[in-house]
């Protein structure tokens, strides 16, 4: 008989690590619902809330991120990393882990060097076209290497898409439409966009929003927005008093973004690898205004499915007023236009990325040949 799956799951920090290990986890508890799935986190990341809500034990390393500068800091991460390798180390023995998952952030270096001296295999899924240093690092040594793009940097990846919830690799966009926009309260028969900052918002994205609702072009279009904030981040009108025009609306936050990609016409975000990957799964005209920050990887994420036609890009900086008068409100009123957009992302898209993953997870504890 073969022994139950103890699968030890590691990443955090933001979203954009959690909802994937979150949907491989899944995965693996469907493929075998035996199986015991313990994730490891930092006890400041969302991690803390996500996890016990969707239903697994979360153990804890110490956060040990890499100084960019020589400061005494450095001087300290010796120590640090030791610390939080032994208490990956801990876990590990704890839970008679088969296999370490890392989809990076600052827990999987610890838990990829611990998983090493322990003699436990490595699974490593790289979200971003341009890869983290945690998995840069862990691939070397790893048993397996996925990759949400296809081309990302990193040694010995494969291209087995994005794990996402069933409730979007699965999203029926046409016969869903009705009954999602009826959820957020927009009108049935209007074309729709729809404006998400991601869940801590983005703050030049919705300046030019606060913007565009005062041109008289937007008020003439017949068209309706619904506008995700981020929480805390409404826009206030003169009186003080949450933002009001006609065919606006806005909200702080939405949970479960098949509702928003069912009922838009055309999406409006930043091109986080998730975003990207689930616009193309689901076939959801696009609209990308990479963030500005970081190392560039927003902007390489979109770059394949905006070459194919399925979506727009902008840069952050670029994204006012005038743009969005110029392209966004043409776009979303000509349905041909948004057809061949839907056509092209959904040939694009990965909808089982998450079973992909689920059996080289199991065939790497037991030591099988590859999927």
């Amino acid at each position: 008989m073969t022994k139950p799956l103890s699968v030890v799951v590691a990443g955090g920090g933001t979203a954009g690590h959690i909802s994937p290990m979150l949907a491989i986890a899944n995965a693996v508890r469907e493929m075998e619902p035996e199986s015991r799935i313990v994730a490891v986190g930092t006890a400041s990341g969302m991690e803390t809330r996500l996890v016990p809500e969707a239903g697994y034990d979360l153990e804890f390393v110490d956060r040990v991120p890499m100084p960019r500068k020589p400061t005494v800091d450095l001087l300290k991460l010796p120590v640090r990393l030791r610390r939080a390798v032994n208490q990956g180390r801990e876990i590990l023995r704890r839970n008679d882990a088969d296999v370490v998952v890392g989809v990076g952030g600052y827990v999987c270096t610890p838990m990829y060097l611990a998983a090493a001296q322990e003699k436990i295999p490595v699974v490593i899924h790289e979200a971003n076209q341009r890869p983290g240093l945690a998995n840069k690092v862990g691939a070397r040594r790893a048993a397996v290497v996925a990759t949400a793009f296809e081309g990302t940097p990193i040694p010995h990846g494969q291209h087995v898409g994005m794990p996402m919830r069933p409730q979007i690799s699965g999203c029926d966009r046409a016969a869903e439409r009705a009954g999602a926009r009826q959820l957020l309260s927009l009108q049935e028969d209007v074309p729709t966009i729809i404006v998400t900052g991601g869940s801590l918002g983005a703050q030049n994205m919705n300046r030019t929003i606060s913007d565009v609702v005062e041109r008289p072009e937007w008020q003439e279009s017949g068209v309706q927005m619904l506008h995700i904030t981020g929480r805390g981040k409404q826009l206030l009108g003169a009186d003080g008093a949450p933002l009001e025009t006609p065919g606006y609306h806005q909200v702080e936050y939405i949970d479960g973004m098949e509702n928003v990609y069912a009922a838009c016409d055309l999406l409006v975000a930043r091109s986080g690898a998730a975003t990207v990957s689930e616009v193309a799964a689901v076939g959801c005209p696009a609209v990308f205004v990479p963030l500005p920050i970081g190392n560039g990887e927003q902007s390489l994420n979109a770059k394949d499915l905006v070459d194919s036609g399925a979506g727009l890009m902008v840069e952050d900086k670029k994204f006012t007023a005038d743009w969005f008068v110029d392209n966004v409100l043409p776009t979303v009123t000509d349905q041909e236009r948004l057809d061949r957009m839907s056509s092209n992302g959904y040939r694009h898209g990965i909808r089982d990325a998450a079973q992909h993953m689920a059996r080289l997870i199991a065939q790497s504890a037991r030591h099988e040949g590859s999927a």
